[in-house]
């Protein structure tokens, strides 16, 4: 083991204390900042706060907005109906607008994505996250899988930041290789690894595979069942640069998190 491992231990042997103690909630903001392996402000900057339930309320958006600038989180990210109101609502702030796009099964029409792309970005998307083709990758229809791709790439602006979904809990490795492989050819900026509707989520083994597959250039969202700060913080060490959270707040505040998004 050498000295960063050590290191790396000591600090998650610590954590685990703490949180068993529950100690964290009686030290002081300052202090705790000092003793987190990666400091909440910090922390906030990767997060994608989202909320994608289809029941989901204008009331509770306007919940997410509120939240997201108390946090200072990276994003929000919502269905493409509710751009163009998040995004009203954020107005004047530097919190990004996310927006998915062939959510949550991937399958549509790759015509049906651009135009989605497309409505998003004129209501203020700024960031899309798109579904892969599954059953096409499934099938080993690679070219079907890398045009539905370029599709959505073709529908965005120069300056859109695309995400491509895996839904990694129905891939085999090598299957999560070839979707990598694929969404950089394609020119997606990121590869993330769930939905979070389709019964899995985020792994640290997903992340270090989808990292070493993608190189150090091209961005790693981890998204799915990521609840606690050590879970987050496990994710960022794995190679994650984004996170998609519904439990942001807990994740922030060491509460209980409800649900999943």
């Amino acid at each position: 083991m050498n000295k960063d491992e050590l290191i790396d231990k000591i600090t998650e042997q610590v954590m685990l204390k703490l949180n068993e103690k529950s100690g964290l909630k009686n030290i002081p903001n300052q202090e705790k900042q000092n003793i987190l392996p990666i400091p909440l402000d910090e922390l906030a900057k990767y997060i994608d706060h989202t909320l994608l339930k289809p029941d989901s309320t204008a009331e509770q958006f306007d919940q997410l907005c509120k939240e997201a600038l108390m946090y200072k989180f990276k994003s929000v990210c919502v269905n493409s109906s509710w751009v163009s109101y998040v995004s009203k609502k954020l107005r004047g702030s530097d919190i990004i607008v996310c927006s998915v796009v062939g959510f949550p099964l991937g399958g549509m029409d790759s015509r049906s994505k651009a135009f989605e792309t497309q409505n998003a970005i004129e209501n203020g998307a700024k960031e899309i996250d798109m579904v892969i083709n599954i059953g096409a990758l499934k099938s080993g229809n690679l070219k079907l899988v890398e045009e539905d791709i370029r599709a959505v790439r073709r529908a965005s602006r120069a300056n859109t930041i695309l995400k491509v979904i895996f839904e990694t809990n129905l891939l085999t490795e090598n299957e999560k290789i070839l979707a990598c492989e694929i969404s950089k050819k394609a020119g997606a900026n990121f590869v993330k690894t769930s939905t979070g509707f389709s019964g899995g989520g985020a792994t640290v083994e997903d992340v270090i595979l989808m990292r070493r597959i993608v190189g150090p250039t091209m961005g790693v969202k981890a998204s799915g069942g990521i609840r606690d700060y050590n879970s987050a913080v496990a994710l960022i060490k794995a190679g994650a640069n984004r996170l998609g959270c519904g439990a942001s707040v807990a994740i922030m505040t060491g509460g209980a998190a409800k649900g999943n998004y």
